[in-house]
């Protein structure tokens, strides 16, 4: 997320208008719903650069999808700007599998979405990956430290950053770097695997 002023007012106005929101004012959705999709827009750009050259959804896309299911709430409990992006990285991980899933069975496994192991840390080897199969195995990590899958979940698509993070999941920024630090390396085993290849 950006640092400058403007950026401050925007992440501040964005907050307020999701209280309103939640609170009953339907103004406030008016007022929000292009700060939504430009923050949305900003976290779908993000993802497909660090995606393959040869993926097949496009940002407009992501985005589009992905706002749809946000602003679909009829009630939502926004707390916050973070809480927000939180739920956005749940929603764009949930829009990127269906996608894949899509494509998978349409081209019975041709033409999965492919994503670059570097997109989840910094590995030693880069390999190339579908997005089912980092779907996969965040659930197995889920279900080893929910808290590891969900770091990974909310600064891979989410795009929050390390105080932002450790903020929502109420833990010190320390923590959040170390299990990152560990998600990032048991992922890495997992997605490595030799019954993985295809």
């Amino acid at each position: 997320m950006g640092s400058t002023d403007g950026d401050k007012v925007r992440q501040s106005e964005l907050t307020c208008l999701l209280i309103e929101w939640r609170d009953g004012d339907a103004a406030a959705l008016d007022r929000l719903m292009p700060l939504v999709y430009a923050e949305l827009r900003k976290l779908a750009n993000a993802y497909t650069k660090r995606e393959r050259s040869d993926h097949s959804l496009e940002p407009t896309d992501l985005v589009h999808e992905a706002y749809l299911r946000l602003v679909d709430k009829t009630h939502p409990q926004w707390r916050d700007r973070v809480h927000f992006y939180a739920v956005a990285a749940q929603v764009m991980r949930r829009v990127l599998v269906d996608h894949a899933r899509r494509v998978h069975a349409s081209k019975r496994g041709g033409g999965a979405v492919k994503v670059h192991l570097e997109v989840i840390g910094e590995v030693a080897e880069r390999k190339a990956t579908d997005v089912l199969e980092l779907d996969d195995a965040l659930k197995a990590l889920e279900k080893l430290d929910p808290r590891k899958s969900k770091i990974i979940e909310l600064r891979y698509f989410g795009g929050l950053t390390i105080e932002e993070t450790a903020s929502y999941l109420k833990v010190s920024t320390a923590t959040v770097i170390a299990d990152a630090r560990l998600a990032r390396a048991w992922l890495f085993d997992q997605l490595k695997r030799p019954e993985r290849a295809q």
